[in-house]
């Protein structure tokens, strides 16, 4: 080669690293992008709207200190309308079309798998952050809000020692009541109490009265509820009418998640016990300044911020520390993170991903409503996620990826 083809050759070279360089350079200085699949239209938008708020406000946070990894974040929603046929679209879009580095979001058990699969095949870390039945294993898949052991585990020897023995338990037809009343049964065992009766309703069930006489013959010393929906709703308003506040203890798995008990008489909701992540009453130096951010970003019109929007929060929480540990956003990048141990301090308390299950250790909150609101009564740290009969290892079985159910 002669020495001018040498110059024009190297050139060139020079020339397609500049470029190269320069592209390089102007994706790292682009946006982190955070997709979210959240109902914000529809029967489920009770608890999408709070969830989104709860995402915005984590976004301004990072954005106000410099962003992460010295980018920008930018969230990019599409609203799934409470509508599971969206999901996957949508899904599809945020990761193939925005390319996405993360996906948050779904409501239902059933909206989290159509979404689940398709983030997986794209290789983008998924979070799913609502209260569920559990059993999830997956690596690239993380399940931030509790299970039925956290909320019952805490919840059922405290009122049995309070109140008795004897339960009677009502829930929802399908697999997060079915498999919510198993947690129960095996809880109250242990704890040398029994589960006297067990009814099941379709999610579209709002007639109780004969339920509730059933109970008035059965006479329990507690009644456990796992309602979902509207519909279930009337339960409190049929209880009450029929003179039962008081009478015989309630407690529940999902009352408050959705705000209800800001729509109902205090007289109506008066001793229903819930054992949750999150409450608006939890007073810690984290949750009062959270409080004040959302209110002045949101104003009076958000209701009640519930363990489901705060888990979202929260969720990000996790996913900006996991990024910042292992100095990229790629699901490789936030499994290592997670694998070595990851923790954040939220307003609700500790929040530690157990790595084994990829699910959290949460710090829980048992309340009694009084008054229209939730008085807490008693704290509990450091509770552990559902693993039904230790199925679930993805530090020794990092390929697995199904849902296990309870060994009965």
């Amino acid at each position: 080669m002669d020495r001018r083809s040498f110059v024009q050759g190297s050139l060139a070279a020079a020339g397609v690293l500049a470029i190269g360089g320069a592209a390089t350079k102007a994706r790292a200085a682009g946006p982190i992008k955070i997709g979210a699949v959240i109902d914000t239209s529809g029967p489920l938008e009770v608890f999408g709207q709070n969830k989104l708020r709860g995402l915005q406000i984590g976004v301004d946070e990072l954005n106000e200190a410099g962003g992460l990894l010295g980018r920008q974040i930018q969230l990019v929603h599409r609203d799934t309308q409470s509508n599971n046929q969206l999901f996957a679209q949508y899904a599809r879009e945020l990761t193939a079309g925005e390319r996405v580095d993360v996906v948050f979001g779904a409501t239902t058990s059933s909206s989290r798998e159509i979404v689940r699969p398709v983030v997986n095949r794209a290789k983008v870390p998924y979070f799913y952050n609502t209260n569920y039945e559990g059993g999830v294993c997956q690596r690239t898949t993380y399940c931030t809000s509790t299970t039925p052991a956290q909320m019952v585990e805490p919840l059922l020897p405290a009122l049995i020692e309070k109140h008795g023995k004897k339960i009677y338990f009502l829930g929802a037809d399908y697999n997060y009541g079915q498999i919510s009343a198993y947690a129960t049964k095996a809880i109250a065992k242990a704890h040398g109490a029994e589960v006297i009766g067990a009814e099941f309703f379709p999610l579209d069930a709002s007639s109780f009265g004969a339920t509730i006489n059933r109970i008035q013959s059965a006479k329990p010393d507690i009644v456990h509820t796992v309602f979902v929906g509207p519909a279930h709703g009337s339960f409190w308003g049929q209880w009450a009418s029929a003179g039962m506040v008081g009478k015989i203890p309630v407690s529940s798995q999902t009352f408050g998640l959705a705000g209800e008990q800001l729509r109902m008489p205090p007289e109506v909701s008066e001793g229903i016990y819930v054992c949750l992540n999150y409450f608006e009453e939890v007073s810690t130096p984290e949750n009062e300044r959270f409080l004040t951010r959302f209110k002045a970003k949101f104003g009076s019109s958000y209701g009640y911020i519930s363990e489901a929007s705060m888990a979202e929060y929260q969720a990000l929480k996790l996913w900006a520390e996991a990024a910042k540990k292992s100095n990229g956003t790629d699901a490789d990048a936030i499994e290592r993170a997670a694998k070595a141990g990851l923790s954040v301090l939220a307003p609700s308390g500790n929040v530690l991903l157990d790595a084994k299950t990829n699910h959290c250790i949460l710090d829980m909150s048992l309340a009694r409503m009084s008054g229209g609101k939730f008085i807490i009564e008693k704290k509990f740290a450091g509770v552990r996620p559902s693993n039904y009969g230790d199925q679930c290892d993805l530090i020794k079985n990092p390929n697995t990826n199904k849902q296990f159910e309870p060994k009965l």
